[in-house]
C-alpha cells in the first residue's frame, strides 16, 4: 500500500497491514508482553507492539527485547500491574518485572517538545518529552523502522512514517529533516550508524552528508549520554561493524579524541582493532559475553601498545597521562578507566615477558590478572582461550625451563657465621 499525503506528521493516514499481508506472528512474541497488552486492552487502553521487536520479527530474527506503547499513563500501568516499577527522570515509564530478571518496558505515547521548551544541544541533555498519539509517538522517533506499530488484538501493523517501505528497502532514513533532528539531539548520529551497522541497511546519501556536516556537536553532548551509547556499542552485537562505520563517517574522533583521531589516521592499527573485535563478536555470538571492562581494553589495546613499547618506567603513569590528555567527550568513569589502565599495563608486561622469559609473578594477585591473561592469550593467538587456557599455557611453551607462578623455587641455605659454629 502506498503512503498518502506528503510525508509530513499530520498530513498522511497510516498505512495498515492485515495479518494475511505481513508474517509476524502472536506465537514469536514473548507471552508476558503479550499478557501485558491484552490486559491494557480489556483495561480499555490502546497497546502496541513496538520499536526492535516489530523490526527484527518483520527481518525473521529473534527479538532482543519486547517494548510496549500505551496511551496508560505511567501511574495507571502501575496501579494495575503490581510488578511495576516506575523509573525514568525525563520521561516517566514503567519497568514490568518477572522472574528471571526479565523485564518489560511499558512507555506512554509521547511527542517532541515545542521549540520554546527544546533543549539545547550545548547543554548536553536530551530534549523533554510530553504524552502524546500513537502518531505523534512514531514521528518522535529516531528512524522509520523503530517506528512501527504491532496490535496483537487485530494482528495489524501499523506504519506512520513509511518504515515498512524503508524496510524493505534495507535503508536507514530519519524521520523528519536530518539535519535538524541531529541538531535538535546530536546522539542521533551516533545512533543512525549503529542501526545501520547491525542491520546491514544503507544510509542515504543525504543523511550520510548531513553526518558529517554535524557530527562535531557530538563533542558539546552530555559525556554521560555518550558513555551510555559507548556502552551500547561495546556490549551488543557487531561491535566491529559500528566502530568501523564511526570511523568511515568521522565520528570516533569527536567521541575518543585523539585516541579516535589515531583510529581514523592508522589504517594498519585499525586493522588490529577490527582484528580483535572480530574474535569479541564471535564470543558475543556463543553467548560468551565479554565485560565492559574487557571490551574497553580490547579497544583500546591497539592504541596503547605502542606507548607499552619497550621498558616503560611505569606504565600506569604513561596511560593514565596518556588518557587525560586524549580529549574524549565520552566520559569514561574513574573505576573503570582505573581498571582498563591496569589491565593494558599487566597486558604490556605480559606480552613483553613471551619475548623476553621476565615475568614479575607476584602480578597475579591484582584483581585484574584474569582479563590481563585472557587480553594476552587473544593477542597473541588470534583467538579467545579456551577453559583452561591462560597466559600461564604460553609462557611456558615459549620458556619451558622458566619457572612460573606457583612453582617452588629452591632456597639457598645461608652459611653460618663462625662465631656461631
Amino acid at each position: 500500500m502506498e503512503e498518502k499525503g506528503d510525508g509530513r506528521e499530520g498530513t498522511a493516514e497510516p498505512v495498515v497491514i492485515g495479518r494475511s499481508e505481513h508474517s509476524i506472528s502472536r506465537r514469536n512474541i514473548d507471552p508476558d508482553a503479550l499478557r501485558i497488552l491484552f490486559r491494557l486492552h480489556r483495561l480499555g487502553f490502546t497497546a502496541y507492539l513496538t520499536g526492535g521487536a516489530v523490526r527484527d520479527m518483520l527481518l525473521g530474527k529473534e527479538p532482543k527485547d519486547f517494548d510496549i506503547a500505551t496511551d496508560a499513563h505511567p501511574g495507571q500501568v502501575k496501579k494495575y500491574f503490581g510488578n511495576a516499577f516506575i523509573i525514568g527522570r525525563r520521561f516517566r515509564l514503567a519497568h514490568i518485572h518477572f522472574r528471571g530478571g526479565k523485564i518489560i518496558e511499558v512507555a506512554t505515547f509521547r511527542k517532541d517538545p515545542g521549540p520554546d521548551t527544546l533543549d539545547l544541544p550545548s547543554a548536553g541533555i536530551a530534549p523533554q518529552f510530553a504524552f502524546g498519539t500513537p502518531e505523534q509517538d512514531a514521528w518522535r522517533r529516531d528512524i522509520t523502522v523503530n517506528a512501527l506499530f504491532y496490535d496483537p488484538v487485530s494482528a495489524t501493523l501499523i506504519d506512520y512514517v513509511g518504515g515498512l517501505t524503508d524496510l524493505r528497502s534495507r535503508r536507514i532514513r530519519v524521520i523528519g529533516d536530518a539535519g535538524e533532528r541531529f541538531r535538535e539531539d546530536p546522539v542521533r548520529i551516533w545512533r543512525v550508524v549503529r542501526y545501520a551497522a547491525r542491520l546491514g541497511f544503507a544510509i542515504e546519501e543525504d543523511i550520510g552528508r548531513e553526518i558529517v556536516a554535524q557530527r562535531h556537536l557530538l563533542s558539546a553532548c552530555s559525556p554521560a549520554r555518550l558513555f551510555e551509547e559507548f556502552c551500547k556499542d561495546l556490549l551488543g552485537r557487531q561491535t566491529r561493524l559500528i566502530i568501523a562505520d564511526l570511523r568511515e563517517y568521522g565520528i570516533l574522533r569527536c567521541i575518543l579524541g585523539r585516541i579516535g583521531e589515531t583510529f581514523e589516521t592508522d589504517s594498519l592499527l585499525f586493522n588490529k582493532v577490527c582484528s580483535l573485535l572480530d574474535i569479541a563478536d564471535r564470543e558475543k555470538s556463543l553467548r560468551r559475553d565479554l565485560s565492559l571492562t574487557e571490551m574497553s581494553a580490547l579497544l583500546f589495546w591497539p592504541w596503547a601498545e605502542p606507548l607499552l613499547a619497550g621498558v616503560p618506567p611505569d606504565p600506569y603513569t604513561v596511560l593514565k597521562k596518556a588518557f587525560m590528555n586524549a580529549g574524549m567527550a565520552v566520559a569514561l568513569p574513574k573505576g573503570l578507566r582505573a581498571q582498563v589502565i591496569d589491565i593494558l599495563a599487566m597486558t604490556g608486561r605480559m606480552v613483553r615477558a613471551l619475548r623476553d622469559g621476565n615475568m614479575r609473578w607476584s602480578m597475579r594477585g591484582r584483581p585484574q590478572y584474569g582479563q590481563a591473561s585472557r587480553l594476552c592469550f587473544l593477542i597473541e593467538q588470534n583467538r579467545a582461550p579456551k577453559e583452561g587456557e591462560s597466559f600461564e599455557n604460553l609462557f611456558q611453551q615459549a620458556f619451558p625451563s622458566r619457572p612460573t607462578w606457583g612453582a617452588k623455587r629452591r632456597r639457598r641455605r645461608r652459611k653460618k657465621s663462625p662465631a656461631l659454629q
